[in-house]
């Protein structure tokens, strides 16, 4: 049985049938290496036949495979758990991956970083916010991690790339595919600028029961999970729950109690999440965990818009009916009411307030300030 490279051992035991993270692990502690778990003829008698029908006989053809993708291009690499590099936060897991799969920069691994998911259909202000977050503390050092989901993921990984800082994006599928198909061009840019990372051996599609996987990866990778926007039964809840069972802190974007896609957060946080507005205040938790990466440039990715202080150019009267819209829908006779106009006047100011990008128009004739 000798001869091959160490790499194939891990990943013909990673192929192995009824072989999963957590008994992989319990293979590595028992026998230190996989190549001594295919050598021991007496495991063969005490497992399952598939898998003891494997450790007699592994399909080295799917290894060598394995092994041509990684060679096929200088950007892959494959990191094991007896490897150096692998990330110290993970390893902490009680199920890590044995084995990691990337394309990229490797050694983005070795950064602090923060997970930021959300929902797959946010509004238009999460998705800003998310971009906004991600490319400040990117900016500032802070490597951002997500799951290049639609919705509030995509967002980050790009506002990660604007700042020209880190992104590290966690597949639920092998590291040769990316998903959703639409992501295609945005999964190759980070291939270039920043790292992909799988646990799952090339080829492999997308599978529902991946994802739940793959989440447990971006948060156990974070120093903390940040969560933009997500209804009460969203997955990024999900991503939440484990990086509190991993130990690691969770913030939440908290939003108005009339938005749906508000809710998941506003319940982390009476559950005990922090609270945050601008990107300062996650810095500030995180606080010593950064290191010398924490950089103190800038002000932070507010939430809120413009303020009086921030646009003193505009006319009281506009300033006046400005001030009586929120952050969330808020109907025109709301504002009539409020302000003391004609509906004709508040119509026309709210077109005025709309072209200078102070407020933007929503479903069912009403409006909301712009961030």
């Amino acid at each position: 049985m000798s001869g091959k490279p160490e790499a194939a051992w891990w990943l013909a035991l990673l192929r192995a049938p009824g072989v999963g993270p957590r008994r992989f692990l319990g293979f590595l502690g028992e026998y230190g290496e996989p190549q001594a778990v295919f050598a021991d003829r007496g495991l063969r008698t005490r497992v399952s036949p598939p898998l003891a029908d494997w450790l007699r006989e592994p399909d080295w053809r799917a290894v060598e495979a394995d092994i041509e993708w990684l060679q096929a291009d200088a950007r892959h690499s494959l990191i094991t758990l007896g490897d150096h590099r692998y990330p110290p936060l993970l390893k902490q897991l009680a199920d890590p991956p044995p084995v990691l799969f990337l394309v990229g920069d490797a050694d983005l691994l070795a950064m602090p970083q923060l997970a930021v998911v959300g929902s797959r259909n946010p509004s238009r202000q999460g998705s800003e916010n998310a971009f906004a977050f991600a490319r400040d503390l990117a900016g500032r050092g802070l490597g951002v991690v997500s799951g290049l989901a639609l919705g509030v993921d995509a967002a980050a990984h790009r506002g990660a790339l604007a700042a020209d800082g880190a992104t590290v994006a966690v597949l639920g599928t092998g590291p040769d595919r990316i998903y959703p198909a639409s992501h295609r061009d945005l999964g190759h840019e980070i291939a270039e600028r920043g790292l992909l990372v799988s646990e799952f051996t090339p080829g492999t599609g997308a599978r529902r029961e991946n994802f739940p996987r793959r989440n447990r990866v971006i948060s156990g990778l974070s120093l903390g999970c940040l969560v933009v926007e997500a209804a009460v039964r969203s997955g990024s809840l999900i991503t939440a729950r484990l990086a509190v069972e991993q130990g690691r802190e969770v913030f939440a974007i908290p939003g108005s109690i009339h938005n749906p896609l508000a809710k998941g957060c506003n319940e982390l946080i009476r559950q005990g999440a922090k609270l945050v507005e601008t990107a300062d205040h996650i810095l500030e938790e995180l606080g010593g965990l950064l290191g010398e990466r924490r950089e103190r440039t800038g002000t932070g990715g507010a939430i809120r818009g413009a303020t009086k202080a921030e646009n003193p150019q505009i006319e009281p009267e506009y300033r006046a009916l400005l001030d009586q819209i929120d952050y969330e829908p808020t109907s025109v006779d709301y504002l009539v009411e409020r302000c003391g106009l004609t509906p004709g006047a508040v119509s026309s100011m709210l077109l005025v307030l709309e072209l200078q990008g102070y407020v933007e128009s929503v479903s069912g004739g009403r409006y909301q300030r712009r961030p």
